[in-house]
């Protein structure tokens, strides 16, 4: 089927040898990503390291419920997972389902395709390996194939290499050789610009240039986001602390109270050591560190957990033996027993107490929060964010990977600047004759469009350059189709890669003549000339004026700018007709050239000022030349005086270095030329290899692996389905300025969930703490699980819900980003958790010890005040927390903050509503006024203290100019 003859170049596939290469090869339909069901999709959130931990503390929570038979700590924690996991669950398939409308593909659309001698049109998904299609201006080739005729032929490949308009022929002697595909060949995805032909289709659906490109775009990278990288040590963390201080507490009480205590049953004591040994020992595959255990943890679960049992019955065994005792009396000696296994399970209740108070329950849900109030918030600047955690990790990157066209560039060719020396400086057209054989020139040599789009706007049809000519004269308020309708064409020669011009022989209606009109590559346009038309209808010979024709040239070449000359000439009293040879005279008069580009976007050079200034470095890769790419890095301030060879390579010289040598050279690389989209996948693995953080944007098919790979994808709305497909966030307007946008919105996202963190994890450490020594002194927590469930659940949610809607800052983008290897808590959090526990803790105990002493003792009166102090505590602190990282007002630009004035009064009118109308059930009764206002105004002292500090620091800064306003 691969070797098609001559033949069926004529006649085509008949329909029995469709069918067979259908079977063969396939059908022209690129395999859909595989979506996750909803299940799945949900179940992937308890992926969550803290949500792990929170899943432990609720068994051991409901351990506790069934013995004390009070269950709202329990529903409480698992409230929280369920709440945290669903809002990550919505606020994903929300995305997924808004992306899914925005990336609708067609795959019906017709073709003409010869097939039994015949053209028939059928829909792009039928085409397959053997068929002969035939192409036009203006069509999307359906699949890679051979040419085998080819007229005037220019594919527009920017969706697989960068590169706008490409030449395309079947002779071997114009092939371009530093072609990124070679000029033969046609790629499905790309179109038809300018010309026509035939092709044989040699692939369809997956194995086309963009089905491999999709394959790669859809491969599970596995790569773990920086956030939860942090959170995974984060949890590590928590779970260390709170199962050390529970051993710890559980060993010292069992010692003092089993081991050494006033039990006179040594069997329940043997029994009770011998069961607790046996635990050890079945479960030392979870405990015992995997790094110290060589071959012990290659052992199964079973076998250790046999050994347990032999343990404890040779540790109980020969207990007996060794105290030679009546193994019968004390066997039967049930009492003892029971008296020993309740002070046991009381201890082990006290240690798992201990570790679910540890486990911070609002922290998965403020990340969530914090994630999906992002998600909302970056859709209203234009990012349509798919996966969650990818609105944070903008705030991590170090580098970004960007392509050229349509990225950094409007990928819509305009003129940059006409040099018509008949015009002399002006660049507007005027109503001289002059003016009007450049406006006829423009319309009727040409064979592009101009469509209105519905807002008013101009969208081309046609070869790039030839629409931004129309273009020009559109906002010169000149139209081309009057020109084009009223003007009778004579003959025409339409642009080839061999010749390198176009040319229209016309009658004219404006100058009432027969005008024969040359457009091309103005080496070529001024070869065919003899003279140059100057000012006031001055001539000068073309040889003359070569050198300042040629230096003009030069200049616009140097700034990677295409350039299109135009010729003229008067026809009269003659009879020939043909173009190619009134050209070949070379008798013309040379008009002068327009500079035609690819202009950058305006927001793009301050938008990489910004990212740099943010410490983050900016690469471009594009299939394009090195002289444009470097141009446009130039542009947008990418690419100093500074900068040589060694900053830029092309996408050979990349594919022939081996990993090693590439690793010492991406860290400096600017500019990567002629690059395939295998190579910038390969560019973003070896940045990560280095430990970079890397975003990619891209907007066409080429860029879709690189933007799989990367830890961020940033598609453009315009790109297409397999770019976005791929991609992680969707730029909806295009702008790379949306990019420094999202990294100040990650930035100050992670800013945020440190501050919520420093909050929870204070109250944490206090209410370990109180725990802990609590039960030092003989007592239990003197706060109830019902109060505990407010302080815990309630307080946590509206401190997240707060706290996570504090608005991004642009000072964030004046520091450098933070490493992924960082910890989530850094110096100035571990000092402020641990300070403001710590004096927490010693207000609190304090009073405990106090109140043990007193001649009332502890009643309930005591006991609300003590709560009541230890949540207003914790809501001064939450003004704190607000500031934290900052010398700015706990105060400043609160009443613009809704939500955090909401959270103040919620927790205030809650507090007073619990101790005032709780009773029982929270374990409180009525304060009077005089004592709320005392508790309000000394707990106050917490947010004052923090203000003097901060109020220091900005004095500080304000003497060395290095606040941020």
């Amino acid at each position: 089927m691969a070797d098609v003859n001559n033949e069926i170049y004529l006649f085509g596939l008949t329909d029995e040898q469709v069918i067979e290469s259908r079977e063969r090869f396939g059908t022209n339909v690129l395999t859909p990503p595989k979506r996750p069901s909803l299940w799945k999709l949900y179940l992937e959130k308890f992926q969550d390291p803290v949500i792990k931990v929170l899943l432990i503390a609720a068994l051991l929570s409901f351990i506790i419920s069934i013995l004390h038979n009070e269950f709202a700590e329990t529903i409480g924690i698992f409230f929280a997972i369920f709440l945290a996991t669903g809002i990550s669950f919505f606020f994903e398939y929300d995305a997924n389902r808004k992306f899914d409308l925005l990336n609708a593909v067609n795959e019906e659309t017709l073709v003409k395709v010869l097939r039994s001698g015949k053209v028939h049109e059928i829909p792009r998904k039928d085409v397959v390996v053997g068929d002969v299609l035939f192409l036009d201006t203006g069509d999307e080739i359906p699949a890679d194939g051979i040419l085998i005729e080819a007229v005037s032929l220019q594919i527009n490949e920017s969706n697989l290499t960068g590169e706008p308009i490409v030449n395309k022929t079947i002779n071997p002697e114009d092939f371009d050789e530093e072609a990124t595909y070679p000029s033969n060949k046609v790629m499905r995805g790309t179109t038809v610009v300018d010309g026509r032909g035939k092709v044989k289709i040699t692939e369809v659906g997956d194995e086309t240039e963009i089905g491999k490109v999709a394959r790669q775009a859809t491969v599970e990278t596995e790569e773990p986001t920086p956030l939860n990288i942090q959170l995974t040590k984060l949890a590590t963390l928590i779970g260390t602390i709170g199962f050390s201080a529970a051993i710890l507490a559980f060993v010292i009480f069992y010692v003092k109270d089993v081991i050494f205590g006033p039990f006179s049953f040594v069997g329940p004591k043997l029994v009770a050591n011998g069961v607790l040994l046996a635990l050890l020992v079945a479960t030392i595959k979870m405990w015992f560190p995997r790094k110290y255990s060589g071959k012990l943890n290659k052992l199964p679960a079973w076998l250790w957990g046999i050994a347990g049992i032999f343990v404890g019955v040779g540790v109980i065994v020969i207990g007996f033996l060794l105290y030679k005792l009546n193994i019968q009396q004390e066997i039967d000696n049930w009492g003892g027993y029971l008296e020993v296994f309740q002070v046991v399970v009381k201890y082990f209740m006290m240690a798992v107490t201990l570790i679910v108070v540890a486990v911070p329950e609002g922290l998965p849900m403020s990340v969530t929060l914090s994630l999906a109030l992002n998600m909302r918030r970056m859709l209203s600047t234009n990012n349509l964010v798919r996966k969650m955690h990818a609105s944070e990790t903008m705030g991590a990157i170090t580098v970004i990977c960007t392509d050229k066209t349509g990225t950094l560039t409007q990928n819509r060719m305009q003129v940059y600047q006409p040099v018509f020396y008949a015009l002399g400086k002006e660049d507007n057209l005027k109503e001289d004759e002059v003016s009007q054989l450049i406006e006829e020139g423009v319309s009727v040599n040409s064979t592009a469009h101009l469509e209105e789009t519905e807002n008013n706007s101009w969208k081309g049809v046609g070869n790039p350059t030839e629409v931004a000519l129309l273009l020009w004269l559109q906002k010169q308020n000149k139209s081309y189709i009057p020109l084009r309708k009223e003007t009778k064409v004579i003959d025409q020669l339409t642009f080839s890669t061999e010749r390198k011009f176009m040319a229209t022989l016309v009658d004219s209606p404006l100058l009432q003549k027969r005008v024969l009109y040359l457009k091309g590559a103005p080496e070529i346009v001024l070869s065919k000339c003899k003279e140059v038309l100057l000012e006031s209808r001055k001539v000068a010979s073309s040889d003359s004026y070569q050198s300042i024709i040629e230096k003009q040239l030069l200049e616009f070449q140097n700034m990677a700018m295409r350039t299109l000359g135009f010729a003229y000439k008067i026809i009269e009293n003659e009879a020939i007709t043909d173009c190619e040879e009134l050209v070949e005279k070379k008798d013309l008069t040379y008009l002068g050239l327009v500079a035609i580009s690819d202009p950058i976007r305006p927001d793009v050079p301050d938008a990489v000022k910004k990212c740099q200034s943010a410490g983050i470095d900016v690469k471009i890769v594009t299939g394009d030349t090195p002289g444009t790419a470097t141009e446009i890095a130039r542009q947008i301030g990418l690419w100093t005086s500074a900068d040589t060879d060694c900053n830029r390579m092309t996408g050979i010289e990349f594919e022939a270095l081996s990993d090693e040598e590439l690793l010492c050279r991406v860290e400096n690389l600017k500019i990567m030329s002629r690059a395939r989209p295998m190579d910038k996948q390969r560019l973003v693995q070896l940045l990560q290899q280095r430990g970079e953080v890397v975003a990619v944007t891209g907007d066409g098919t080429n860029d879709a692996p690189a933007l799989n790979y990367a830890n961020v994808g940033l598609s453009m709305g315009t790109g297409t389905s397999v770019a976005k497909e791929a991609s992680d966030i969707t730029l909806l307007d295009d702008s790379f300025n949306s990019i420094s946008t999202a990294v100040m919105w990650g930035r100050s996202l992670y800013k945020n969930i440190q501050r919520f963190i420093v909050f929870q994890l204070t109250i944490n450490l206090v209410a370990l703490l109180i725990v802990l020594f609590g039960s030092l002194l003989g007592t239990e927590l003197p706060l109830t699980v019902t109060q505990m469930l407010w302080v815990n659940l309630i307080m946590d949610t509206f401190a997240a819900l707060a706290l996570a809607s504090i608005p991004p800052n642009e000072c964030v983008m004046k520091e450098k980003p933070r490493k992924k290897t960082d910890f989530i808590i850094n110096t100035a959090m571990r000092n402020n958790i641990f300070w403001m526990g710590l004096s927490f803790f010693i207000v609190l105990m304090g009073m405990l010890i106090y109140y043990y002493k007193s001649p009332d003792g502890v009643n309930t009166h005591n006991l609300t005040i003590f709560f009541t102090t230890f949540v207003m505590l914790q809501f001064w602190n939450l003004f704190n927390a607000k500031a934290f990282g900052t010398s700015e007002s706990a105060f400043k630009d609160l009443l613009k903050s809704y939500g955090i004035v909401v959270v103040i009064l919620a927790i205030l009118i809650g507090q007073f509503l619990i101790v005032q109308f709780g009773g029982k059930v929270f374990r409180t009764e009525p304060l009077d006024g005089i004592t709320w206002l005392k508790i309000i105004l000394l707990t106050s002292i917490v947010v004052w203290i923090g203000e003097i500090v901060r109020f220091i620091k900005r004095l500080h800064e304000n003497k060395h100019n290095t606040t941020c306003n």
